[in-house]
């Protein structure tokens, strides 16, 4: 096993830890009006929404089906949900802007 082989396996494995809602609930909440309420739009839908919809086709695959470019989206949704976790506000989070954000890349801070 190559370098690459080892580091795409601890990503998978640190992704599907990571990413706690099933391609189902993801899929229904970015149908939502609350997903797509948040974040930082580009060309009409925020960062977050897209990114979520690329989780989603990410989920629905094999692990022998992923690309290069998947590995690089798992590799950025994994320092997207690390950094923001990192700024939880104080307070019920149920509702908010920073829980909906981190819904849209997958994670609920809310789920165990």
């Amino acid at each position: 096993m190559s370098d690459k082989d080892d580091d795409n396996a601890d990503i998978w494995t640190d992704f599907t830890h990571s990413v706690n809602l099933t391609p189902t609930s993801l899929e229904k909440w970015l149908s939502t009006d609350e997903s797509r309420s948040v974040g930082q739009k580009a060309g009409g839908e925020a960062i977050g929404h897209r990114s979520g919809r690329h989780i989603l086709s990410i989920l629905e695959k094999k692990k022998s089906e992923l690309t290069e470019a998947d590995y690089e989206h798992m590799r950025t949704v994994l320092g997207y949900i690390k950094r923001h976790s990192a700024q939880r506000p104080s307070g019920d989070v149920s509702d908010t802007p920073w829980r909906y954000s981190l819904m849209n890349w997958g994670h609920d801070p809310l789920k165990r």
